[in-house]
């Protein structure tokens, strides 16, 4: 057997057992220290991507506040003209999300509107699967952002792809790198019994005659040496600023940036499906976008405060948005198109992509939406990152001019 397929097949075993093997984390195949960042550059460019786990309601997170329609679909859980922040004289926010309305009235917040795709699906699972691919009613075996990964760097790189997370997403998952997936810093290490830590911890630096065996000692050391780099930089990390009262792991980020890791691309969530608002949605939905407004603006503000705001950019979305006329329990079911944001100094502030209709909803009573999400996706590879989207995304799309 090539050394090429034995590592395919030996990392594919490994990535099938390492929920029993690694915790609470995948582990990347080979790693250096941190001195080893890139160097400052286009080339250098990071980007975060914050999912919105339960299917975020976007109408009321991006009030049309002037639209009649609204009022008349949700006459309880609306929000009404004099509680939104309003950006402009049509469209305002939640009234908790003042972070990201300093972010827009600093230019530094584009909202993408009418986000969805074509037969889309109401199941949080599928759905989710379908934004983590790229590949609406269809699959793929890796994530869009592991094969991002896989386009800026076609050789594996130390600590290259970061998940903040208790478990590896889909959209991370990579034909290339083994992403780095830890959720909290101060325990990153391989999992055992206290009597195996001596064993798990020993790696045999000796050269290893066996393929497998060699490849083996490269991902045990690979997990040595990633748990030590988060947990130093972790325990090096210290801010003044304030993420509120969830970050969403954006600090863990923050605090990898901080340490100088070569990692271009991180990916964290707001987990459990939070947002999946079906009862009593006003009061709930507004803390969570609350949660969600000051984790962001507070991370920019620590990017800024690091000296880093001009290399990084944070893309945000959900998997759905929410049905337009409120339930009879007060809140809302699953629904189609949604708004996307992109955050940071390096972007344009300001509206993208076409609002869709109040008034010309689908057979469902759901908005039609007016641009496919992976236009979103190529605005972050092509437009901020430099890829070519097609090596992405299989199929060229149009991004918006978030970047100039």
């Amino acid at each position: 057997m090539q050394d090429n397929a034995r590592r395919r097949i030996l990392k594919a075993v490994l990535a099938g057992a390492g929920v029993h093997t690694f915790a609470p984390l995948a582990v990347p195949s080979v790693f250096s220290s941190a001195a080893h960042a890139a160097s400052a550059g286009e080339d250098d460019r990071i980007l975060v991507v914050l999912e919105l786990s339960g299917g975020n309601d976007g109408l009321n997170t991006v009030v049309p506040y002037t639209d009649d329609a609204y009022y008349r679909h949700r006459p309880t859980i609306g929000v009404r003209p004099g509680k939104v922040r309003k950006l402009d004289d049509r469209f305002g926010l939640s009234p908790g999300m003042s972070g990201m309305h300093r972010l827009w009235q600093d230019g530094q917040l584009a909202i993408v509107h009418g986000v969805g795709y074509d037969n889309p699906s109401f199941s949080h699972f599928t759905s989710m699967a379908y934004w983590h691919t790229a590949e609406p009613n269809s699959g793929d075996d890796f994530g869009w952002y592991g094969r991002l990964a896989d386009a800026m760097a076609p050789e594996p790189r130390p600590n290259f792809l970061i998940d903040v997370d208790t478990a590896q997403s889909l959209a991370v998952r990579s034909r290339v790198h083994t992403p780095v997936v830890f959720d909290d810093p101060e325990r990153f290490m391989r999992n055992g019994l206290y009597q195996e830590r001596a064993l798990l911890d020993a790696v045999s630096e000796d050269d290893v005659a066996n393929p497998s065996r060699r490849f083996l000692n490269e991902v045990a050391r690979g997990a040595r040496d990633a748990s030590g780099l988060v947990r130093d930089a972790w325990s090096r990390y210290k801010s003044p600023v304030d993420y509120g009262i969830i970050p969403l792991g954006l600090n863990k980020v923050a605090a990898c940036i901080a340490a100088g890791l070569p990692t271009r691309l991180y990916y964290t969530a707001y987990r459990n499906n939070a947002f999946d608002t079906h009862v009593q949605q006003a009061d709930l939905h507004q803390r969570l976008l609350t949660y969600a407004s000051d984790a962001l603006a507070g991370f920019l503000r620590d990017m800024e405060h690091l000296g880093q705001a001009d290399r990084v950019v944070v893309m945000v979305f959900s998997e759905f948005g929410r049905r337009v006329p409120e339930n009879t329990s007060l809140g809302t079911d699953h629904g189609t198109a949604n708004v996307m944001f992109f955050a940071g100094k390096p972007v344009k502030g300001g509206h993208y992509g076409t609002p869709p209709s109040l008034t010309a909803l689908d057979a469902g009573d759901n908005l039609v939406h007016t641009s496919d999400f992976r236009r979103s996706y190529a605005t972050a590879v092509e437009g901020w990152l430099r890829v070519p989207g097609e090596r992405v995304l299989k199929t060229r799309f149009d991004g918006f001019p978030v970047f100039g």
